[in-house]
């Protein structure tokens, strides 16, 4: 199916860019849940997309243009570096995020200073430049699909200058509620409303998500534009090739000769503070402290990695999870046991391996707007591994049903349902995960695309 009428807009495009051994400008898929969930379903479809020029190498590309590899069709836009920071580091990952999630020290942040107010002047304009951007690339009458929390400002401008496109914005994280959306200044506050509603309509994950952004709108702008809830899909596919990968292979035999009989606790996250991967830990120490039959029976396998490193919060967040991981180590390993195998890089074969082998697999977000590791990991799964699954992420909607669910904040009651996981009989992990396996594979990349499509392209009357 040809989508040639459609313009997606992102901050993180499709395709990264490196140079080869000859200096050579070389183009391949990029990374990331948007480029893995809606790149099978609008690759070589003639779709364009339009993204930030992140790495110099991204900036290089830009200047010949519009450029067409892996199947993409990418306009790169580039932002000047200073500008850049300021919307992505100060506004967006520093205070949109931690917005949306819950995450702020409320005696300390947000600070909403005059430095504050001069970068949310720069995301203002950033923004400006993204419509703009999607302005001249549109077709007459085509359908525009803006993502993500950092460009909620889009759908006011484009509505403006193009107002023969037909949009929807589609928000990757939770929303949050009209409390938390008061600390911000009022004028912000009202900006990032009228830019979503703007759109022909705004979509999420999870119903509660739309649910606490229509809340927002009724408070602030006294409206509720339409929403829609349509949950973003794995590629099986993908996954599928990626697991029968030599890389991916090595990965799991290697694995297996770490592991060897013992049960096996997985989780695959990035270290950002939403995930929860302190508590995650603590909850398997008090596993060992109140449960001595599982010393030495059980090994924890944390695949995290790096992220936002520019950011003070997160880098030290990154230093407790390395701290914490050599504590429990020295506290409880013995000479031929290690309880925690930490792997701090991002290596997706590592990833699908983990996948393949784990017994239990924990995913206790503070908040997510979905979680896709908790949808990859039961198709991957071969073992009838246990998810044990936080009731805060968006993803529990769907999966709740054939999942073990916590409260993230409870340490006790996530050791608890580790617990109850591992000594599950073997009729009821089956049954659970093939429930969830139906689930998870229950829809498509395209299914989700044609969501965004019905909703940007509201029925005649």
């Amino acid at each position: 199916m040809g989508h040639t009428d459609l313009v997606i807009v992102s901050n993180r495009g499709p395709l990264s860019f490196n140079k080869d051994d000859d200096g050579n400008l070389a183009a391949s898929r990029g990374a990331g849940g948007l480029v893995s969930c809606l790149g099978p379903a609008v690759a070589g479809a003639g779709a364009t997309w339009v993204a930030g020029a992140i790495s110099e190498e991204d900036r290089e590309a830009a200047a010949q243009g519009v450029v067409e590899a892996e199947g993409f069709r990418l306009r790169s836009l580039v932002i000047e570096p200073d500008d850049y920071r300021q919307f992505y580091d100060v506004v967006a990952n520093s205070t949109l995020w931690f917005l949306h999630h819950n995450l702020f020290d409320l005696p300390r942040r947000p600070r909403i200073d005059r430095r504050w107010r001069e970068a949310w002047s720069t995301f203002a304009d950033v923004n400006r430049q993204f419509a703009e951007a999607v302005a001249e690339e549109a077709p007459d009458g085509g359908v525009v699909l803006v993502h993500d929390y950092q460009l909620c400002l889009v759908g006011t401008t484009l509505a403006k200058i193009r107002p023969d496109l037909r949009t929807a914005h589609f928000n990757h994280t939770p929303f949050c509620e009209p409390t938390a959306l008061r600390m911000l200044p009022d004028e912000a506050a009202t900006e990032i409303m009228e830019g979503l509603a703007g759109n022909g309509a705004c979509g999420f994950h999870a119903k509660r998500w739309a649910r606490a952004f229509q809340s927002c709108c009724e408070a602030t702008l006294g409206s509720v534009p339409p929403t829609f809830v349509a949950p973003a899909a794995i590629d099986t596919d993908d996954l599928a090739q990626v697991a029968g990968s030599d890389e991916s292979k090595e990965e799991l035999a290697k694995l297996d000769e770490q592991i060897g009989d013992r049960h096996f606790i997985v989780r695959i996250d990035r270290i950002e503070l939403s995930k929860n991967i302190l508590r995650g830990f603590l909850a398997f120490e008090e596993l060992l402290r109140t449960r001595p039959e599982w010393r030495e029976r059980v090994i924890f396998g944390a695949f995290v990695y790096p992220s936002r490193d520019s950011i003070p919060d997160y880098m030290a967040y990154r230093s407790e999870v390395e701290s914490m991981v050599e504590r429990i180590n020295n506290t409880w390993a013995t000479p031929s046991w290690t309880p925690v195998l930490a792997y701090m890089e991002d290596f997706f074969p590592r990833s699908v391996a983990a996948h393949r082998r784990y017994d239990v697999l924990l995913v206790n977000p503070i908040r997510d707007g979905l979680n896709l590791v908790a949808k990859e990991g039961p198709t991957l799964n071969e073992r009838d591994g246990v998810l044990v699954l936080s009731r805060e992420s968006g993803v529990w909607d769907e999966m709740g049903d054939g999942a073990v669910g916590v409260n993230p904040f409870d340490i006790t009651g996530t050791a608890d349902a580790l617990a109850q996981a591992l000594s599950m009989g073997r009729g009821e992990r089956a049954e659970r995960a093939s429930r969830l396996r139906a689930i998870s594979e229950g829809r498509s990349p395209q299914d989700w695309l044609e969501d965004q499509l019905d909703a940007a392209r509201p029925p005649s009357n």
